[in-house]
């Protein structure tokens, strides 16, 4: 073999074996995520706040490293994003996956509460991002990919707290798509429906605690629902694992992924309530402009 031959088939493999950097690994969807990137012949570097927790939800591999992090701590995800490149020398793949769930009636949400959502959920990844970016450009490729959810597309009761981070991801990152495009750089958002994860189990969702007579009974029912569809939720997280590692593999990833079939039916009535809104006072919206315009 002669050395551009060599060469060429290390590039090969260095295309082929992606370093993927997951949040919040140690449990529901982002344990999935490692599994199938492993699974794929990638380097993970999996966080949670307990390493211990990751390997075991993981499973050992010399190709996997996992780092103690806790998202709304910009500096533990610089150490973190350090680690990665100490040990794997680059990061191709980011996945902003770590959440957790504050439910309940906007009222009722207590403004420490709300704080905490937004800090999780929407400042998580940017702590995360703003620390892997430099890496990314040094590199000039990568990709970016954050969980939202389709509550990032359209808000609900009892939803205000979750759906606020989620729309605020959703802007964030679809505003973030032409900053990075330039240094080879693209953003991927996720919007699942309904899976088959953690999220609505006590771990992960937090309910506002009742005070208003008014919201009773509303409150009562939709706890009630929700914590009946824990673990009945259609959506396979290992389907969804498995998707957005073919998804990676592509050289312009979409910069919307409805997962689920559910997903594609939010976004297509989504689409069409706005064409509707858009329709409905058309001409006094374009009636609005300076006589000399």
């Amino acid at each position: 073999m002669t050395e551009q031959e060599y060469t060429t088939v290390q590039k090969d493999e260095m295309a082929a074996k992606q370093v993927w950097f997951i949040t919040g690994a140690g449990r529901g969807m982002g344990t999935d995520i490692a599994k199938a990137a492993l699974a794929a012949g990638h380097a993970v570097v999996a966080t949670g706040r307990s390493p211990e927790k990751v390997v075991q939800a993981v499973g050992e591999s010399e190709n996997l490293l996992a780092v103690k992090l806790d998202v709304t701590d910009a500096s533990a995800a610089e150490a973190a994003v350090q680690a990665a490149v100490e040990r794997f020398g680059r990061i191709d793949v980011l996945v902003n996956n770590a959440g957790n769930f504050y439910a309940g009636f906007f009222e009722e949400i207590t403004p420490e509460d709300f704080r905490a959502q937004i800090e999780t959920t929407m400042f998580g990844p940017m702590n995360v991002t703003r620390a892997a970016l430099p890496v990314m450009r040094a590199q000039r490729s990568g990709l970016v990919v954050t969980i939202s959810s389709t509550a990032g597309i359209v808000g609900g009761e009892f939803l205000s707290a979750y759906a606020a981070s989620k729309f605020g991801v959703e802007g964030w990152a679809e505003s973030l798509a032409p900053e990075v495009a330039p240094f080879g750089i693209r953003t991927m958002i996720v919007e699942p429906g309904f899976f088959r994860t953690e999220l609505l189990t006590p771990e992960s969702t937090r309910y506002a605690e009742p005070t208003i007579y008014d919201y009773a009974e509303r409150t009562r029912q939709t706890v009630a629902a929700w914590q009946s569809m824990d673990g009945q939720q259609g959506g396979d997280p290992a389907k969804l694992a498995d998707a957005l590692i073919k998804l990676a593999e592509l050289d312009e990833p979409p910069l919307r992924f409805a997962a689920g079939a559910d997903a594609v039916g939010v976004f297509a009535t989504r689409a069409k309530a706005l064409q509707g809104q858009a329709d409905a006072h058309r001409g006094l919206s374009s009636s609005l402009a300076h006589d000399d315009a």
